[in-house]
């Protein structure tokens, strides 16, 4: 099953209250869309430029330069949504009204972007310091240390 429709369904199942979703509409599907977004747009070229990197970077320098740059393409869409360039309010989150509210977007992307430095240099990501703020205010949540600490590596 594709982690998009396991994180919608347990949403729907265990999150009563929206804690991680949107009771009204349009923020419900501006986080939809933002799960979306990554789902379809972020993730499979992440997951592809780091492969390359890894498995075969004096082989195929064409494949790892041209997902490289499209995860620093989608990496600028979320720079721009998190800058607040065009809502002239810097957002914490990729959802919601005002700075956002930590939801399944933020969830279903933040895994995928924190490994960026398996594929990119600091510089490459100087361009998006929005983005390593969202990147470093999401790894302090209790809860995400809970998940991504020591218990849980060992396991």
């Amino acid at each position: 099953m594709e982690t998009s429709a396991e994180l919608l369904y347990l949403e729907k199942l265990a999150d009563k209250k929206d804690t991680f979703g949107f009771k009204d509409d349009l923020e419900r599907n501006e986080c939809l869309q933002w799960v979306f977004f990554w789902h379809g747009s972020g993730a499979p070229y992440q997951g592809q430029v780091t492969h390359f990197t890894r498995m075969a970077p004096e082989k195929l320098p064409y494949a790892i330069n041209r997902f490289k740059n499209e995860v620093l393409r989608v990496f600028g869409v979320l720079e721009i949504q998190l800058s607040g360039k065009y809502t002239g309010e810097k957002k914490e989150y990729l959802a919601g009204k005002g700075k956002g509210k930590y939801s399944i977007a933020d969830i279903k992307t933040w895994p995928w972007v924190k490994g960026w430095d398996r594929s990119f240099e600091q510089s490459d990501m100087d361009q998006f310091p929005h983005l390593l703020e969202w990147i470093a205010r999401i790894k302090e949540r209790p809860a995400v240390q809970r998940g991504i600490g020591d218990a849980y590596m060992k396991n």
